[in-house]
């Protein structure tokens, strides 16, 4: 049998999941990882298998894995640079992790690599943490793990979990900020000036340009609803202050740039644990926030993925449909979900309404059917693109 064939299965449909990775490369959506209820149960989903969605087509297929192949976990952190797919950290069947793995997405062969660094020390084992990419580097920052009570510096960086502790080893969120240069293959812990947001984890970070944003999170039973931003050249925190309404504080969501100066929030869990689905825009240059009504406001996720496409769209997939930690535990919850939500954040370009519109009704339509060779080619071809799902 020919090796493609072998490793390619189409026609599937990824599983529900929550706390995987996801990043978009082309129109492509690669998933990866995270965790389903099973037979009243948490069951990580398999490593060696990732499933790519194709944005045009609607279509679902799953690649066998090949390499060093991290163990199956929820929780980590993943970025997407010069082909890449790196992921950091993240909670498997030993606890937290501090291991650093890369795939290429480019060749097709999805081979892991676990990165080895030529020097510098990794984070210390850590799961629901954020990252930004700018200049080769990959910054990553907060999260929740543990580490031994010698290493604890102070409550400032490093919040203590007391229901955790155990022995010399305390449980805790952070604030720490570590950098990984991949040019170099090193890490380093830089020096950083101006007021640090308090240790947080199951918080949402976005790049735009040469800042890292992080929104929100979870510390003991706090959710607080701020703002930071950090200059990845600079390495100065700043916060930024709000000239309107808030969102709600939150964790387990997301944020996603979708334009030179605006960040996508969706979704996550307030203070009360319940589940949301609110979708808001930050104009990190005004300092605005504005809610906008969307379709899927009766779809709420927490720890699912989202991710800039074609045409600034976010594409949010997977995550938990009711608090995580009931999930498998009382009757009549929802459990996890495997939709693939689209949002549309600005108007889009002509082309693309064309497309949208001759897909849509082109089956429905004999008189359009027969006008279709008359298109142009380019335009022909994207609907030929979008139409050809083989369901």
């Amino acid at each position: 049998m020919d090796s493609a064939v072998e490793k390619h299965c189409v026609e599937l449909i990824a599983l529900e999941r929550s706390g995987h990775t996801a990043v978009v490369k082309g129109n492509t959506l690669h998933v990866w990882g995270g965790y389903m209820s099973t037979a009243g149960s948490e069951v990580f989903l398999p490593s060696e298998e990732i499933w790519l969605y194709d944005l045009e087509r609607g279509v679902w297929e799953m690649c066998q894995m090949s390499g060093e192949i991290p163990p199956p976990m929820s929780g980590t952190c993943s970025c997407f640079l010069n082909g890449h797919m790196y992921i950091f950290g993240g909670y498997d069947d030993m606890g937290q992790t501090n291991q650093l793995y890369r795939v290429n997405l480019l060749d097709g062969d999805y081979s892991w690599k676990k990165v080895k660094a030529e020097s510098g020390s990794p984070p210390s084992p850590r799961d629901k943490l954020c990252c930004w990419v700018f200049n080769n580097r990959v910054t990553y920052f907060g999260g929740y793990g543990h580490k031994t009570l010698d290493d604890i510096m102070d409550d400032k960086s490093f919040i203590v979990d007391t229901a955790s502790l155990e022995q010399n080893v305390g449980w805790g969120w952070n604030n720490e900020v570590h950098v990984f240069d991949t040019t170099l293959a090193s890490w380093m812990e830089p020096q950083s000036s101006g007021r640090a947001p308090a240790p947080r984890a199951a918080h949402a970070g976005a790049t735009l340009g040469h800042k890292g944003y992080v929104y929100g999170g979870r510390v003991l039973e706090t959710t607080p609803s701020d703002i930071h931003c950090l200059d990845l050249e600079s390495w100065t925190w700043s916060e930024i202050v709000p000239t309107s309404t808030v969102p709600g504080g939150r964790s387990w969501h997301s944020l996603t740039a979708v334009s030179d100066n605006t960040l996508f929030l969706f979704g996550g869990l307030n203070v009360d644990c319940k589940p949301m689905s609110d979708r808001w825009v930050l104009d990190v240059d005004t300092k605005t926030w504005r809610e906008f009504d969307h379709p899927n406001n009766n779809k709420p996720r927490l720890w699912h993925t989202a991710s800039q496409a074609k045409d600034s769209d976010v594409i949010v997939f997977g995550g938990s449909c009711d608090y995580v930690l009931l999930v498998g535990t009382y009757e009549n919850l929802k459990g996890h979900s495997n939709d693939a939500l689209v949002f549309q954040t600005q108007p889009y370009p002509l082309f693309r309404i064309c497309v949208d519109c001759i897909a849509k009704n082109v089956n429905n339509c004999k008189i359009l059917q027969n006008q279709l060779p008359s298109l142009p080619r380019k335009l022909l071809e994207a609907v030929q693109r979008r139409t050809s799902r083989n369901i």
